[in-house]
Order: C-alpha cells, then structure tokens, then sequence
C-alpha cells in the first residue's frame, strides 16, 4: 500500500526544503509569496513502507482567495489525503498556526511541523512543543532545515501517526481566534528585541532614499562579476569545441560530404556557440541571483518598486519576474504565477521581454567596449561596461513602465488589486547545495531548452548560407531584402536577418551577422574585439549603427523558447502575438528617432 501526505504551510517556511529532504527530489524554493504554484509530487521509502508525498503551494489560509489557496484547499478536499503535514516558522508561530488550524477543520490526520528552530534559539525565543501538542492532539515535531534536524523523527512519526489512523470520520474544530492566546502560552521570549538587527537592516535597504540606490550597486555588482568573470570560461569553451569540431569532421566522414557538413557546420558549430556563450554567464549570474533570493533580499526589492508599479497598475511582485527575466525571459514569464490578479500577470507576461536576458548582454558588452570605451581590459573598462548596462536596464524598467500604463489603459483594463508579500526572514545559506541548486534549476534548465532549438536552426541556416540562387546564396538574397528596412532604422538588412534567424537564440545574432559580413559559409568568430570592431566600420557601422543596434537588442521579439511559453502560461494566441509585436514596436521607434535624430543633425 502507498500512503499519501499533502505537505502545507506559509510561504518562506522551508516547506520545498523540507519535501527534497524527504523524497529526494530538487524542487525549487523560493523567499518570496507563492514561489511553489502547482502541485510537486515526490515518493519515498521508509521502513517498507512506501510514502506519496505532494508538496502544495504556499498559502497563509485556505478561504482561496488567490490561485495558491485555490489549488491547496481543493486538493486538501477533493483527493484522498492519508496525512496532511503543516510545516510552520518557529520565528513567528502564530501566523504559521492560523493555517495549520484551518487544515486541522476540514482534514482528520495532521502533523504539525515547526521548523527554523535553530533560527528561533538564535533569537532566543522558546517553543513548548508539549503543550502545543497536548492541546492541539497532533504530534509536534521540532525541525531544523538547514541541518536536517527533526528529519528521522519526523519519518517515524509519520509511520506511526498512518498506521494508527483514527476511526472518526469528522474532523474537530478549532477556533482560529485563539491561536493568539495558544502563542501566549507555549512561547517564551527572553529577548524582546531579537528582531533589532534585523529592522536595522530594513530600515536601509526599504527606505525611499536609500532603498533603491542599494538596489541598483547590487545589480552593478552582480552584472560585473558576470562580465569578468565570464569572458574566460567562454574562451576555453570556444577552444575546446573548435579542436574537437575538426575531430568531428574525421569521425564523421563515411557519410557524405554535404551531410557531414550538415551535421558539423550547422548542428554542431551552432549549439555549441550557444553553450560557449550561454554557460559561463549563467553559472555567475544565476548562483548570485539565488543568494540574493535565499537570503531575503528579493521581497525587498519588490517593496522598494511596489509604489511605481502600483502608479502603473501593476503591484510589485512583478519585479521579481523582471528579475528573473535578466537571467531568461522564459524563466521570468513562468515565475509570474506568483502574482494571484489574473489582470497584473498577464501584464507582467507581457513585458517580461524588456528586460534584456542573459542571451543578450554579450552582444551588448561587445559593442559597449567597441564603441564607447575602447577595447582594452582591465578594471576600469569592465567598471564603466557595468554602468552603461546599468543603464540600458534602468531604460528597460522605464519602458516596462510606461508599456504597463499603457497596456492596463487600453488591452488589460481594472482595478488594482491588493497583495500580500512577505518580508522572509534574512537567514543563513549554504553555498554549496545553492550553487548546485541553481546549475539543476535553471542554468541546466535554460540551456537545454536553448540546444533544443538551436539545433534544427543551425541546419537551416547552414542550408540557406550554403544554397544559391543564380549564383547567389539564400542568405545573401534575403539580406539584399531587408536592406531598405534596416536602412529606416539606421541598420542594415544583414543586421535585420540576423535578429530573424536568431530567433531560436539570441546568442546567434552575432556570429550570423559576421557570417553574412565575412561572405563565410558557417558561423564565425572574431579573434579580438579591435578585429570585430574592424569588420563592423568596414561594413559602414558608426556610433549611430552602435546605439541603434544596442536598442534593437534590448527591444525586438522575445526568442522562441519565451514565446512558447508566453502560449503556455496564457493558452492564447492573441496575448502571444501582442508579447511579440509589444518589444518589437518599440525598438522600431526608438531606432527611427535615433536615425531621424542623425539626419536632422547632420
């Protein structure tokens, strides 16, 4: 017999941790509302008995009055449910027990949980779980975490509390007004200001005047150790898979030419420039970003920007989508579940491609470097390289702005809702289970949908760069083309071809463009930026070329792993079509205004 648990509780309270800890599976945690949204299943085995254990969203009741309260009541009620387990804060007891008394009323089999004890010895509050548990009639078992301490005894008394299910068919009810009078009871505080460290620090980091200053060097930070710290990794990757790209070509040389080249010069060559260039970044900026989330900076961020979104009519929640969307904008529309306003997601959904994602900023940096500080290295270079992408993502967050006023006012019009975002706790992390948590949850994740992708797109543009048409390639023909266009937009229609065929990923928009430059029949790299910077005036780029095609970068169509999940999260068409024509529409203007900018200047 497989016996099933729900596991339950607040936001923030360690319950994802608590389900890894228990079926062995990684599902992602989060230090913000609502970071878990669907159901995750999980199984284990102890003692011969085989346990189902599904991990439900976070909520603080179950009146579902938002998509998480919806999915955990109605799975709580409709689905057979052996053990229901409450995981609660040990830091602030009372809120965790409102919800765990609103289960113990419509469920039979609880246990109670209260985990962070380690957090709340440090602040030196006391738990008498005894009298907690002689007065609710439920075991109480004090967890750990961080350590997994309460693990063992939380697996025995699981199967002793199963084992001996109650015959009762009703549960009992519990007043949920006196879980203050409970708290009073079974907790002790030695320390009335166990809390002073931590409001010290709010005070900064959520004051009007300091607040987002703090916000944006965080960001500064985090961008520059992305930027130093990715450019040689991706240099020992370029190497590696060119020298074994030659291998590849012997080994496969029974086949035919044309599809060995196929194979090596399309497939190949292209899913491993993405590797080379999507890898390193993601695996500093992503590990960084999931410290930021563990240790409780994210929900500041959102309180800090909750009043210019609310002037949008949007709520603050939706910079933490835009967060994630700077490390990919697939990432960022699947994370606005988090917002409960069907009206708010979806203008979060919508504009989550503003926000330029990691497939974006080497081309960025690149042409920063070229045409704005020179090519050199070094710390001051990489430093004002940081600013200027500061800056293009200080625009990005206008535009977002401005396009959800617009968006609320005319597509997606209604009221504003309220929200309910928690302040976590700042806690300690372990750097080592973060790190590997963050290459499994999203540097993996987000690269493998990206291979997946870009593969079949390598062989196409492998076979229109190699084809001819009256002794002229596809690829040129097609540039020729579009020539007119990008010429509007003080670009040229190899540069417009490119952003076309790098659709699958944005990390291919460079080396086409060189490609199509250099007359080349497979993808190419520049050896140095000063031989980048060559090939590009030898082509008639200027400063205008640079800013135009920065602001073409930054806001043109999602790439095509974020438009099938922008169909997902929406189940529409027409929302889809309007998340692509919405970044595009304004990169075409920006980039006629800079050009008209030029021609009434000059």
């Amino acid at each position: 017999m497989t016996y099933k648990i729900a596991l339950a509780g607040n936001p923030n309270v360690g319950k994802s941790t608590i389900f890894n800890q228990l079926t062995g599976l990684k599902q992602h945690t989060g230090n913000w509302a609502g970071k878990t949204v669907e159901n995750a299943k999980g199984e284990y085995t102890y003692q011969k008995e085989k346990y189902e254990i599904y991990d439900l969203p976070g909520t603080y009741s179950i009146s579902s009055h938002s998509k998480e309260e919806e999915i955990a009541t109605s799975f709580l009620l409709k689905n057979n449910i052996d053990l229901t387990i409450v995981i609660c804060n040990a830091v602030c007891l009372e809120r965790s027990l409102n919800l765990a008394l609103q289960i113990m009323n419509i469920t039979n089999n609880v246990i109670i949980v209260i985990n962070l004890m380690d957090e709340a010895q440090k602040k030196k509050i006391h738990i008498d779980t005894s009298k907690l548990s002689n007065y609710l009639k439920v075991p109480i078992i004090e967890y750990s975490a961080i350590n997994k301490k309460g693990l063992l005894n939380l697996k025995e008394t699981i199967k002793k509390t199963i084992t001996n299910l109650p015959k009762e068919t009703s549960p009992k009810y519990y007043p949920i007004l006196e879980t203050h009078k409970i708290c009073k009871e079974i907790i002790t505080i030695k320390d009335d200001n166990y809390l002073k460290r931590e409001r010290k620090i709010d005070r900064i980091l959520t004051n009007r005047i300091t607040g987002i200053p703090i916000m944006l060097m965080i960001l500064f930070i985090i961008f520059w150790l992305t930027i130093v710290g990715s450019n040689y990794p991706s240099d020992i990757l370029f190497n590696f898979f060119s020298q074994f790209e030659k291998k590849l070509i012997v080994i496969l040389s029974f086949l035919p030419k044309d599809l060995n080249n196929i194979l090596t010069l399309g497939l190949y060559k292209t899913t491993t420039w993405v590797i080379s260039v999507m890898l390193p970044p993601m695996l500093i900026f992503f590990p960084l970003f999931t410290i930021l989330e563990d240790i409780g900076l994210l929900p500041r961020i959102a309180f800090n920007l909750d009043s210019a979104f609310q002037k949008c009519n949007s709520c603050g929640k939706q910079s933490l989508t835009m967060c994630m969307g700077i490390g990919c904008n697939a990432v960022g529309v699947t994370g606005t579940r988090i917002i409960d306003a069907k009206r708010e997601r979806y203008l979060a959904i919508l504009t989550n491609s503003l926000m330029p994602c990691n497939g974006r900023y080497p081309t960025i940096i690149a042409i920063i470097s070229m045409f704005f500080i020179g090519t050199s290295k070094g710390l001051i270079p990489s430093i004002i390289s940081s600013i200027i992408l500061v800056t293009i993502i200080i625009v990005s967050i206008i535009m977002t702005f401005i396009s959800n006023k617009i968006l609320s006012k005319y597509l997606l019009k209604g009221d504003n809702v309220s929200f309910i975002l928690e302040l976590s706790d700042y806690r300690r992390i372990k750097l080592i289970p973060l790190i590997i948590r963050s290459i499994l949850d999203r540097t993996i994740y987000v690269l493998g949908r990206a291979l997946l992708i870009s593969a079949p797109a390598g062989i196409i543009i492998y076979l229109i760069t190699n084809y001819n048409i009256n002794n002229i390639s596809i690829i040129h023909i097609l540039s020729n083309t579009l020539n007119p266009i990008g010429k509007i937009l003080g670009l040229d229609g190899t540069i417009l071809l490119s952003f076309i065929l790098g659709f699958p990923a944005n990390e291919i928009v460079m080396p086409i463009m060189l490609m199509i430059y250099q007359n080349t029949n497979t993808l190419t790299n520049y050896t140095s930026l000063n031989s980048l910077k060559n090939i590009l005036i030898d082509n008639n780029w200027n400063l205008i070329t640079a800013i135009s095609f920065i602001i073409f970068t930054v806001f043109h169509f999602p790439c095509s792993t974020t438009i099938l999940t922008i169909k997902k999260e929406t189940n529409s068409w027409f929302y889809t079509i309007i998340s692509l024509i919405l970044p595009l529409t304004i990169g075409v203007v920006l980039c006629i205004l800079i050009n008209l900018l030029k021609i009434i200047l000059y």
